[in-house]
C-alpha cells in the first residue's frame, strides 16, 4: 500500500471509528479488522470474500459474525451494500458520491463519479414522490477483459 492510500485508510478508519462511538456501537477488534478489510477492497466484496480473507489474520471470527457485522454497519450508515445482478450482496466503506459499472459476464464492479448527473434535476413525476435522499446510478455491460 502507497502512503496516500495508507494516509486515506488512517483516515477511513478515525471516522468509522468516531462514527461508532456517536452510534453508540463498540469498537471491537472484530468490527476494527472487518472495516478495515472493507475499505481497503476495491472489489466491493461480499460478506464470504471478507471472511475469506479475515479468517486469515482472525481465525476465530465466523461467518456469522461477518454478516451481522455488515447488517449492523449499513444499518447505522457506515458503508453502503452495492445493488448488482447477483442475489449476493456486495458492499462498499467509500462514502463519497459515486456510481457503479458492473459486468453481467465476470461480476466485477467498478466505481465513476459523473458529476453531470449528480447536479440534475429530477423528473417531476420522481420530484412529486416524496423525498429522495440518494440518487445512485447502476449501469450494467461487458467489461473490456470479457468482451476480449
Amino acid at each position: 500500500m502507497n502512503n496516500c492510500s495508507q494516509h486515506n485508510l488512517t483516515g477511513m478508519m478515525t471516522k468509522f471509528t468516531s462514527a461508532c462511538r456517536k452510534a453508540d456501537l463498540k469498537v471491537t477488534h472484530q468490527r476494527l479488522e472487518i472495516y478495515r478489510e472493507l475499505a481497503q477492497a476495491e472489489d466491493h466484496p461480499a460478506a464470504e470474500m471478507l471472511y475469506k480473507r479475515i479468517s486469515k489474520r482472525l481465525p476465530t471470527i465466523s461467518l456469522d459474525t461477518v454478516y451481522r457485522t455488515l447488517a449492523t454497519f449499513e444499518k447505522h450508515g457506515l458503508i453502503s451494500r452495492v445493488p448488482t445482478l447477483e442475489s449476493q450482496a456486495r458492499f462498499e466503506a467509500k462514502m463519497a458520491r459515486h456510481h457503479h459499472v458492473v459486468c453481467s459476464k465476470c461480476g466485477s464492479i467498478s466505481d465513476f463519479i459523473w458529476s453531470g448527473f449528480d447536479e440534475t434535476h429530477l423528473p417531476a413525476q420522481v420530484a412529486d414522490w416524496g423525498k429522495v435522499t440518494r440518487k445512485n446510478i447502476v449501469l450494467v455491460g461487458i467489461c473490456a477483459a470479457c468482451a476480449r
